[in-house]
């Protein structure tokens, strides 16, 4: 077994300090009420893992357009931020740090889940070849429309004031999702954005919109509690480039400027291998970003200690494992065994595989 103690030293991210570097990644879970109000059950699911170096909490839209499942969380109204103060002050109770991630599913998403009917926004509008949740269950995603400037400003607008909620809703800081083939991937790769104007074709352009909302969350948010998220390697949501090292170099050497909190690496999806050509793209684009790197996707405990001895990433953020094992840096500390997780109850219900995963000291086969 690897020494798991750099798992548990201290880091400075920004303007936190994590008492370990155990992380909770973002978890879509699909509990919230229909209009985007957190449920209650929410507060004891995140307060169970306030022992996380840090939570980023599930995806968030930021508008109603930017929704694209069933039962997912907003941050666009009082109601949110009301419910959200819930859930921020149950982590802190617990001395848990916390950061919202920002979302925009962009043409990912279905007529039926957005107001009046609408088509869903996105770069160009080219149907997205996946599905998503609905109340019917899985549908094909609904063929887009393509943003026009104002709508693209206003998206940017709706950033900046999901922002400022957060910081109303008593969040540490904000995470900008930039990956998995949402709204900001859809801008940054070629397969998804044929745009001819400031916002599409030259890889300056395609981060363009990705380098304004940094700056417009910034007048909400000090730098330092900004993280973003990126996902180089693609494999989710139809999502590609034609030159991805070109296209995401560009990318972290802009945010490496913008001197956030972290940026957080999506480095592999579940069924994929981040093995060979893909590792090593991971690891080349590493040294394009000067600053905090959170690393993201198949790593266990030992795993993550090499990727921190190696400077490969400063902390890990762990999905799944936190979905089943609310006390995961306790576990890993003590190398006890993971609760086995429940797959069928990750995606809506209630407390069942929510907040009833069993602790170290309540388990009975794992106390004796």
């Amino acid at each position: 077994m690897a020494d798991r103690a750099k798992l548990f030293a201290p880091a400075t991210m920004g303007a936190i300090e994590l008492p370990n570097r155990v992380l909770m990644a973002p978890l879509t879970r699909n509990r919230a009420q229909s209009d985007g109000t957190p449920s209650d059950l929410a507060q004891t699911y995140y307060g169970q893992r306030a022992g996380a170096g840090l939570i980023i909490s599930e995806a968030t839209q930021v508008d109603a357009m930017g929704k694209g499942y069933l039962d997912t969380p907003g941050i666009h109204s009082d109601a949110h931020v009301a419910a959200w103060h819930l859930i921020t002050d149950a982590v802190h109770a617990k001395g848990g740090r916390i950061f919202l991630q920002l979302w925009h599913v962009g043409r990912i998403s279905h007529v039926s889940l957005l107001p009046d009917g609408r088509s869903p926004l996105a770069p160009s509008a080219i149907q997205a070849d996946t599905q998503t949740f609905t109340a019917n269950g899985f549908e094909n995603c609904s063929p887009p429309e393509a943003m026009s400037l104002d709508q693209i400003h206003e998206t940017i607008e709706q950033f900046r004031n999901g922002a400022e909620l957060a910081r109303k809703a008593g969040f540490d800081g904000v995470e900008i999702h930039s990956a998995n083939g949402y709204l900001l991937d859809q801008f940054i790769q070629d397969k998804t954005n044929q745009r001819d104007d400031e916002y599409g074709g030259p890889v300056e352009n395609r981060i363009r919109i990705v380098s304004e909302i940094v700056d417009a969350v910034a007048t909400q948010w000090s730098r330092d509690r900004i993280g973003i998220r990126v996902s180089p390697l693609g494999h989710a949501n139809d999502i590609g480039d034609s030159d991805v090292e070109g296209t995401f170099g560009a990318l972290y050497e802009m945010l490496s400027d913008k001197r956030l909190a972290y940026l957080h690496v999506m480095e592999q999806f579940p069924g994929h291998d981040n093995e060979g050509e893909a590792a090593a793209l991971v690891r080349r684009l590493r040294g394009r970003y000067d600053g905090f790197v959170i690393s993201n996707g198949g790593y266990t405990a030992d795993t993550a200690v090499d990727a921190i001895a190696s400077g490969h990433a400063d902390a890990v953020a762990f999905g799944r494992d936190f979905i089943a094992t609310p006390d995961l840096p306790e576990r890993f500390r003590v190398d006890a065994d993971l609760n086995e997780q429940d797959q069928d109850t990750f995606y809506g219900g209630g407390a069942e595989g929510y907040t009833d995963y069993p602790f170290m000291a309540e388990d009975k086969t794992l106390a004796s």
